[in-house]
């Protein structure tokens, strides 16, 4: 068996279990599950669907937190064990490139991603209906908004970490203004962060199995290893009770990210835990952050629980590369 290896950094510092006794999966769940309860801070009533990045030598993040009047912004927090955050109850303050007022109305499922000397962060914005709004920081004090990347309707704006043929390169997934019961994933390219072009398929629902086949949407930012680029995605199937958010994994091309080498055929975790069944929206597992460590190959997942908790899975990449190439399906 050949060794699959991150290309990246060292991150000595991040959380990691072991896999417990007997567990015969290749992700595994954080055993204090989940690291967020209701009411993180006084205006919110729920953190999910989360990013968080390491920073001078601990970790800090962009939240999406539910205020107490339903709507959905963006918070910025703090840890020094990427386990237990310190969050600030006022939402992050926008103001674009003149340094104006720029909020956004509403703002969800934010994604975090280092590319060169700078934090973007992408998250579903209002401009019309939903779409990708786009921001930067190189410190997490001052955070300057961007110009939006796509006209309506549009989600799950997710960065690659460093730009491939001097473009930088974005997964989205093109839908409608309501709660999607269709989507796609796409690839788009820009030079400048404000202008985006060749566009290209990447991954639709579907395949043999149902976990997948209403739609699938882009997760963490994808890790760049020695077989391609590992991307965590979430997929959904409809039940009579609802739709159910699961998680899978793709393997891309290192330089063409639009072509898919292997993809799981089964999900690699799906709700199960209380905590994941049970909340403001039932059945949900939703990845949104990774953080690893090139030394040891350690992966740690950050996902949305029924869109009330933030939880933690587990997985070594050597181990989950061979197994998503072993039991493949791409369609």
């Amino acid at each position: 068996m050949s060794k699959v290896k991150i290309i990246g950094e060292s991150l000595k510092n991040m959380p990691w279990e072991e896999k417990p006794e007997g567990c015969d999966q290749v992700v595994w769940r954080h055993s204090a599950n989940p690291i967020t309860d209701w009411n993180p801070t006084p205006s919110a009533a729920r953190v999910y669907n989360s990013a968080v990045v390491p920073f001078e030598g601990e970790f800090v993040g962009v939240f999406r937190m539910d205020h107490k009047n339903g709507r959905a912004h963006l918070h910025f927090g703090r840890s020094k064990d990427a386990l237990n955050w310190e969050f600030e109850d006022e939402t992050i303050n926008w103001v674009d490139a003149d340094g104006n007022e720029a909020e956004p109305g509403y703002a969800y499922d934010p994604r975090v991603v280092k590319v060169e000397d700078t934090y973007y962060i992408l998250w579903c914005s209002e401009f019309h209906g939903p779409t990708i709004g786009v921001g930067m920081t190189k410190d997490f004090k001052t955070f300057t908004r961007l110009e939006d990347a796509f006209v309506p309707f549009n989600r799950n704006g997710v960065l690659f970490p460093r730009k491939i043929n001097d473009h930088f390169v974005m997964l989205n997934r093109p839908s409608d203004t309501g709660h999607t019961p269709f989507g796609d994933i796409f690839l788009s390219q820009s030079k400048d962060m404000t202008y985006w072009g060749k566009h290209r398929h990447v991954m639709s629902n579907g395949g043999s199995g149902w976990w997948q086949g209403t739609k699938i949407g882009g997760g963490p930012a994808p890790i760049e290893t020695t077989e391609g680029w590992l991307m965590f995605y979430h997929g959904v199937s409809g039940t009579c009770n609802g739709y159910v958010y699961s998680m899978g994994a793709t393997i891309l091309d290192i330089d063409d990210p639009s072509k898919v080498l292997y993809r799981t055929r089964d999900y690699l975790l799906t709700p199960e835990k209380e905590y994941e069944t049970t909340g403001f929206v039932p059945n949900v597992a939703f990845p949104c952050a990774t953080l690893h460590d090139a030394d040891t190959g350690r992966i740690a997942i950050y996902y949305g629980a029924a869109d009330t908790y933030t939880a933690v899975a587990y997985c070594e990449v050597n181990e989950l590369v061979e197994y998503i190439k072993a039991n493949s399906e791409v369609f």
